[in-house]
């Protein structure tokens, strides 16, 4: 800035030629300079004070942006910054064969505890065991006034009980989120499922694992984000599924059983339409596993996949079957079953006397044990061996369970002439439910074995042949016999065909042994008999049948009504029409034209 001089000199020259004072030009031109001076502070000031309030403008805009914002989202607790991959909890769902819902996720709230937080620890200890009834006051308050920074107070909570918790008032109490596994039809299935927990956890999330069933199998395909939230496709039939264990339930409590499995295969696919255990539980609230006594006393244990019996005489078939096809009979060969039937010490007996002799039909038919160990004895222990094995009874079964892989069926130590003769009418051999359904659909479905599975399937699997044709056909027609003239004859149902073979086994003492009056009831079936789409089994541990004036314990009495009474549900669920079976022509000839 120019400074004007306060006494410019020709201005005071002027002045004193005019003989005017010139102290008043500097008293003049000071005045003007400390206007300019005021003038141009007061700019200077203006100035400033618009940039502030502009900056204060700026800083009140973001503000309230940033308060909008957080009024417009859910609340949330403040994340801990640590070292480490986050905890994915997201979780496909499961359904069944036509979409339903078998598992999904439920958001919910974990609830813990920051003591130090806290304003009245003794009061907020109160209250949440008024909310909780399963939390005990004292403990609680010994927690939140003790030397802890956090606890864990409930893993999962429901709305109602959060708001609760919430009006508590207490700061020291905090919420996190949380994806529960839920399944929505309760106990049904529970032994396919298994059920769910919680691994990893931290206070805004945690990581739900799969602990049995299809969860723990194809626990790394759930919790895949690659599979795009894509559902897993069981092979079940939600309806089939609550049909069969209605069914099933009744029939157990009616026969006074202690227990009872049943599996329903598609003897082409191998898929399992529906698989029951009971008791069973609810995988919502999965129980503990029994610390002590027999875990097949306990709901968790799967009848159908871990329970290894000898399952009697359903076994027969396999014998009569492979006989037929080594050319060694056929179905009107007779066979000598004048008894007993001795080797060595011991003594094989029929529980009838059937005469000296049966054709191998009626051996099946009347299911004579004579008979059926004289044809293991024609085929041989080794090659009984070979063909058990083909049928899948000598291995785990393959089905996506991770009970499966522990349940390797009960074998004899020597597989001598003795174990293969006992091992033809289902005894010396424990296998079980599901063994017996994937040898039957292998036996019946045109002589190919098909393994078990729980997903669902785009077509038939083909795999090696057992028997021919011919025989599987055969082996069918034995079958359809049993229940129209034989031990199964409450197993037949008006329009469906129903096959099957009855077995009833003593059942083994845990010190060695058998039980005199405790037995496993089991009827092996496959319908329509002619044209074979499904395989059922039913089995009963331990039931007596107390309607006649002596109890009766066998398959024919006790498991056959009870499968009878489940095909009859389930087979117009599965989309089979009734139809009237052809009598066999008598006494007419046909003629071409």
């Amino acid at each position: 800035m120019i400074r004007t001089p306060l006494r410019p000199l020709a201005r005071i020259l002027q002045a004193r030629e005019k003989g005017e004072n010139t102290d008043a030009i500097e008293r003049e031109n000071l005045r003007i300079r400390h206007e300019q001076m005021r003038d141009d502070a007061r700019r200077r000031a203006e100035g400033r004070l618009l940039v502030l309030g502009g900056l204060f403008f700026l800083a009140f805009s973001v503000i309230g942006l940033r308060m909008g914002v957080l009024a417009s989202t859910e609340p949330e607790e403040p994340r801990a910054a640590v070292a480490g991959a986050s905890i994915v909890a997201q979780r496909a769902d499961i359904v069944d064969r036509t979409g339903r819902i078998l598992a999904t996720n439920l958001e919910t709230h974990s609830l813990y505890a920051q003591p130090p937080q806290m304003v009245d620890p003794i009061q907020a200890a109160r209250e949440l065991a008024a909310i909780f009834p399963d939390l005990e006051e004292e403990r609680l308050i010994k927690d939140f006034t003790g030397p802890r920074k956090f606890l864990w107070i409930k893993k999962k909570i429901s709305p109602e009980q959060k708001q609760a918790v919430h009006d508590i008032g207490e700061p020291g109490l905090l919420f996190g989120p949380r994806e529960m596994r839920l399944y929505p039809n309760g106990k049904l299935a529970a032994h396919i499922l298994g059920g769910a927990s919680f691994g990893r956890e931290g206070v805004h999330a945690a990581e739900v694992v799969g602990v049995a069933g299809v969860e723990k199998t194809f626990d790394q395909w759930l919790r895949d984000p690659a599979n795009g939230g894509a559902p897993l496709e069981l092979s079940l039939d939600l309806t089939v599924q609550a049909a069969a264990e209605r069914v099933l339930w009744g029939g157990m409590k009616l026969m006074n059983a202690k227990g009872a499995a049943s599996v329903l295969m598609d003897v082409h696919t191998g898929e399992i339409i529906s698989m029951v255990s009971l008791p069973n539980f609810d995988p919502n609230e999965r129980p503990r596993p029994p610390a002590r006594g027999d875990a097949a006393d306990s709901p968790l244990f799967n009848r159908a996949v871990q329970g290894l019996y000898e399952l009697g005489s359903t076994f027969k078939i396999f014998a009569a079957a492979q006989a037929i096809e080594l050319g060694l009979v056929n179905p009107d060969t007779m066979i000598d079953t004048k008894g007993p039937l001795r080797w060595g010490r011991f003594a094989i007996r029929d529980f009838h006397n059937y005469g000296p002799e049966l054709s191998v039909s009626k051996v099946i038919v009347k299911s004579s044990n004579i008979g059926t160990a004289r044809m293991a004895m024609d085929i041989g222990a080794e090659r009984q061996r070979t063909f058990l094995k083909k049928l899948g009874l000598l291995d785990p079964t393959p089905v996506e369970l991770v009970e499966a892989t522990t349940s390797q069926p009960l074998l004899p130590p020597n597989w001598s002439e003795l174990s293969a003769m006992t091992i033809s009418y289902g005894h010396g051999l424990s296998s079980s439910p599901l063994h017996l359904a994937s040898a039957y659909a292998s036996l019946l479905n045109g002589g190919r074995s098909v393994a078990p599975t729980l997903l669902k399937q785009t077509g038939p699997r083909k795999g090696e042949r057992i028997v021919s044709g011919e025989v599987s056909a055969q082996a069918r027609q034995m079958l359809r016999r049993v229940v129209t003239e034989g031990t199964a004859s409450f197993g037949e149902v008006p329009g469906y065909r129903v096959g099957g073979k009855t077995g009833t086994a003593d059942k083994p003492m845990p010190r060695g042994g058998y039980y005199d009056d405790r037995v496993i009831a089991t009827f092996a079936s496959v319908f329509p008999a002619d044209a074979p789409r499904y395989v059922l089994i039913v089995s009963l541990d331990e039931p007596v049948e107390t309607s006649g004036a002596e109890p009766r314990r066998t398959a024919g009495w006790t498991a056959v009504p009870v499968a009878a009474e489940m095909i009859t549900r389930v087979a117009p669920l599965l989309g089979l029409r009734p139809q009237i079976e052809p009598e066999p022509m008598t006494g007419v000839t046909l003629t071409a034209n």
